[in-house]
């Protein structure tokens, strides 16, 4: 009986990369039109597989609007295979969340143009694959996968990959030349001077199959032609013909899709006996004549500004426009923006490919991803402040006329209780005060929480006197001049909610008329005791902070008695690599900053934050010499400007650096030195926290490409051992390492500069000459096991931040919401040890999304609005898989095995 080998056709299509998009895209309209062509002739006589991605179509009829109604005849029927994806993305650089929407979406687009959407989980060309994407597979019913990176698997083409929470998918490893294997072998699309006659291309073909044949243990073999932008080649799909209709052939060749061969390999499950587990990220080990596969891990620390504008976006629209935009939804009747936020995400997703977001393509395509970020970041703040300010208006009680209303508005799932930074505008009519002899004008009022109690603030920065634009749909826009005052101030902030603080002018100061030609403010100020200790130290009831003269800080853990040395030390080597690799140079020479001159000042001293400014000069070498083979001998001058904050009752230090970068061919990372013997540590993925070892393997020296100690994280990274550690929570600074020696510092990447460019003489952009980049990151040490709900709960809040929307008396609704809000309410709360991933409004109703960070199964809870009848468990697609269950007085529990995501839907 002849073996079935099923003939996929397909062109693995990056949207950009060593071309822009619209260069690619008019390839893709002539491969596109070919298709099609020949698919309508006879000529082709099997389906035409879109790569996983549904952009490719949405590209292709963008230019021919007209052939819409073919396109959509052909998916129906098969002739097309279409989605999952929307675009096939990298894995490591997004979030676990978006990996869901850019499913669903895609399986939405594929749905409307007739298809069913593809149930390959299609990732062939991924830099390594995440621990949770067969649960996330699973999720929508993808029932296996096809990959080739990040994993050395030579015993065959299959085995099971299990999940970090258990989830089995059957998966087919590529061989030696991955996806493009079909296109080497037999097209020979590597000799760019040769083509292949028919009669070469049946005797290629001959060997190919019978080489994987060799190699497959399973019955079906999979051939797969679809080699990166490569054209439909008609002369070796003639010889594709001529075998398939061969009797005599050996293998029963057939046009087929990723589909058919799942079905025919899950017809023989238990014929796949290997299984691997977890995350698949291991360097490529065999020489290229063995496998070609190379991991590619420089892609976490390149071009970092792209990562930085990604997270940026994705917190904005699962942090801000989504939950509240539902909030004013139901409380309200305001319209949720389905079909805005639906823009917001397709420009965001468009910026996922791994050639993309990896920063590893040419200079005009990362400029071209500036502009998709910048709409994304445009819809999701506006809805985001748009939904906001309608829940302001509809608070109840009137807003007088000599006062501001000011409501605080807090994203996470669980109650904030700190102190907090606020920028407040206020009346320029409101009275001033002044210091002795009128020195500085210092706006005078006074903040009041719901019940009338007066909430005392540390006065922080002030401009007055600037513009701000009041909008009103039935007028003119107006500029409105206001003093601009930034406090901190101690508040309790609801779950996923706000509370409404009044601000009152301070009372005049009763003078005579000719004492003052204007009204004088009596003074407003309020008692408390600074944090800081000296000129160079601030303490908290927790923690002490010492600043050495060469801007590092000795850190004192009060709760155990742990002493960190040496923490927020910078280090600079060459990087000689290009966006794929951070490239180690053999006569490198590593600077740190330890010994650097710096300068401390103390900008911010009060009760509830003090802030010291530090400014680090780290002389490093201008480029890397590649005639000399060594870093230049001519310096130039790094100036780190870096604030370090402390605020009461917080175990953490605030840090925020700035740098010009002035040099070429290097990385910076700042050092934090744990102080423990850990042998691992953790660090947070997509919906999981992951165990990584901190020395690189013991045969790494075996390998074909180096391991590097850089690893992936999404927000922190946390080592531990014996009653103390530190973790580091650095949301959208995606590389960090845990330093094999000693001392165990942590090691966050802050970016890399490279000037090789794919396929280039090299470009300049992606050495960020004279880019001023920014990083917030938390220093948390750790007296306890790292929490890791709480670790993900603080980065959420530094992503995330607060918002305010602020109301006069003069300001009113658009539409005057029927329903008034009470002066502090909570949308959501989670406690019990999951991390809430979203809420949002789809299509099929209102979706909570939920997961579990833990090696072992908790309960977690649920508080919501007690309008809320129902729950109901659905998958990742928004199917039921349980029946729904009561929700008693707004609270409801979740039992989660460990590592689950749970999706609910929530019902009145």
């Amino acid at each position: 009986m002849q073996r079935r080998a099923h003939y996929i056709l397909s062109s693995h299509w990056d949207r950009e990369w060593y071309r822009p998009l619209q260069h690619f895209r008019s390839a893709l309209v002539a491969l596109l039109d070919e298709v099609l062509e020949a698919l309508a002739t006879g000529q082709l006589h099997g389906p035409f597989t879109t790569d996983g991605q549904v952009i490719m179509l949405e590209d292709y009829l963008e230019v021919r609007p007209e052939r819409r109604a073919e396109v959509e005849a052909l998916a129906r029927a098969g002739l097309l295979v279409v989605g999952p994806w929307y675009t096939v993305p990298d894995e490591f650089l997004v979030s676990g969340e978006a990996l869901v929407r850019n499913l669903r979406y895609g399986c939405e687009v594929a749905r409307r143009f007739g298809a069913v959407p593809s149930s390959a989980g299609w990732v062939c060309d991924q830099f390594g694959h995440i621990s949770q994407l067969p649960q996330i597979f699973a999720g929508f019913g993808l029932r296996g996968v096809f990959l080739w990176r990040g994993v050395n698997f030579a015993a065959g083409r299959h085995f099971h990959w299990r999940g970090a929470d258990g989830t089995v998918l059957p998966t087919y490893r590529f061989g030696r030349g991955g996806y493009s294997a079909f296109a080497f072998e037999v097209r020979a699309a590597d000799d760019p001077g040769r083509r292949v006659s028919t009669a070469e291309a049946r005797m290629r073909l001959e060997a190919y199959l019978a080489a994987e044949a060799a190699v497959t243990a399973v019955a079906p073999l999979l051939v797969f032609d679809g080699g990166d932008h490569l054209a439909w080649d008609a002369t070796v799909y003639e010889a594709v013909t001529a075998y398939s209709q061969d009797a005599g052939a050996p293998f029963a060749l057939i046009p087929s899709s990723l589909d058919a061969y799942l079905d025919d390999l899950l017809a023989d499950p238990a014929a796949i006996t290997a299984t691997i587990t977890g995350e698949l990220r291991e360097p490529g080990l065999p020489p290229r004549a063995e496998n070609e596969a190379w991991l590619i891990p420089g892609v976490l620390a390149s071009r970092v500004p792209l990562k930085q504008e990604n997270a940026a976006c994705e917190t904005l629209l699962t942090r801000w426009a989504e939950p509240f935009s539902v909030w004013a939804a139901r409380a309200l009747g305001r319209p949720y923006p389905h079909q805005l936020l639906e823009i917001a995400w397709r420009w965001l997703l468009q910026n996922h490919p791994h050639d993309s977001l990896g920063g590893c393509s040419i200079d005009l395509v990362h400029r071209d991803m500036h502009y998709r970020f910048s709409q994304c970041r445009q819809i999701a703040d506006l809805l985001a402040t748009e939904a906001t300010r309608v829940i302001a208006l509809a608070i109840e009680g009137d807003v007088a006329s000599d006062e501001v209303r000011v409501v605080v508005f807090n994203p996470l799932a669980q109650p904030l209780n700190e102190t907090v930074e606020l920028t407040l505008d206020l009346p320029h009519t409101w009275p001033a005060f002044t210091e002795f002899f009128g020195f500085e004008d210092l706006p005078a009022f006074r903040i009041y929480d719901p019940v009338g109690n007066e909430v005392p603030y540390q006065r922080l920065s002030q401009r007055l006197g600037v513009t701000r634009t009041r909008l009103d749909p039935h007028k003119f826009p107006q500029g409105v001049q206001v003093n601009e005052v930034r406090v901190s101030l101690p508040l309790a902030l609801p779950a996923l909610g706000y509370v409404s603080l009044t601000v009152h002018p301070g009372a005049l100061d009763p003078l005579l008329p000719h004492q003052s030609p204007r009204p004088i403010a009596q003074p407003t100020r309020h008692p408390g005791r600074g944090l800081a200790t000296s000129a160079r130290a601030m303490a908290n009831e927790l923690l002490e902070v010492v600043i050495a003269p060469d801007g590092t800080l000795h850190l004192h853990d009060r709760r155990n008695g742990a002493t960190y040395e040496h923490l927020l030390s910078f280090e600079d080597c060459a990087d000689i690599g290009d966006g794929w690799f951070h490239g180690l140079a053999v006569a490198d020479a590593a600077h740190s900053s330890c010994g650097a001159a710096t300068s401390v000042a103390l900008v911010h001293n009060g009760p509830y934050v003090t802030t010291f400014r530090l400014r680090t000069a780290l002389r490093v070498p201008e480029r890397f010499d590649f005639v000399r083979g060594t870093r230049a001998e001519t310096l130039t001058t790094l100036e780190l400007d870096t604030l370090v904050s402390l605020r009461p009752g917080c175990a953490r230090v605030e840090v925020a650096t700035k740098v010009r970068n002035t040099a070429c061919d290097h990385r910076l990372r700042v050092l934090l030195p744990s102080g423990t013997d850990a042998v691992t540590y953790l660090a947070d993925g997509a919906f999981d926290v992951l165990e990584r070892p901190v020395a690189v393997r013991a045969d790494a020296h075996t390998y074909r490409e180096l391991e590097v100690e850089g690893r992936p994280q999404q927000n922190w990274s946390a080592v531990y051992a014996a009653g103390r550690g530190l973790a580091v929570v650095a949301p959208g600074q995606l590389e960090t390492a845990v330093l094999d020696r000693p001392d165990r510092p942590l090691a966050l990447t802050l970016y890399r500069s490279t000037g090789r460019t794919v396929l280039t003489d090299g470009e300049p952009d992606g050495q960020l000459l004279g880019e001023q980049l920014s990083v917030r990151y938390w220093l948390v040490p750790l007296s306890d096991a790292p929490d890791r709900a709480a670790l993900g709960a603080l980065a959420q809040q530094l992503a995330a931040g607060l918002r305010t929307s602020q109301c006069t008396a003069g300001d009113r609704p658009v539409m005057q919401p029927a329903q008034r809000l009470p002066l502090s309410a909570s949308l959501l709360r989670l406690s019990g040890g999951a991390v809430l991933s979203s809420l949002a409004q789809t299509a099929l109703g209102l979706e909570v999304r939920i997961f579990n960070p833990e090696e072992a199964a908790i309960t977690a809870t649920l508080h919501v609005p007690t309008t809320i009848r129902q729950a109901q468990r659905v998958n990742l697609a928004g199917e039921p898989v349980e029946a729904p269950v009561p929700v008693r007085e707004g609270v409801f529990d979740v039992v989660m095995r460990a590592k689950q995501i749970v999706s609910l839907r929530l019902a009145g």
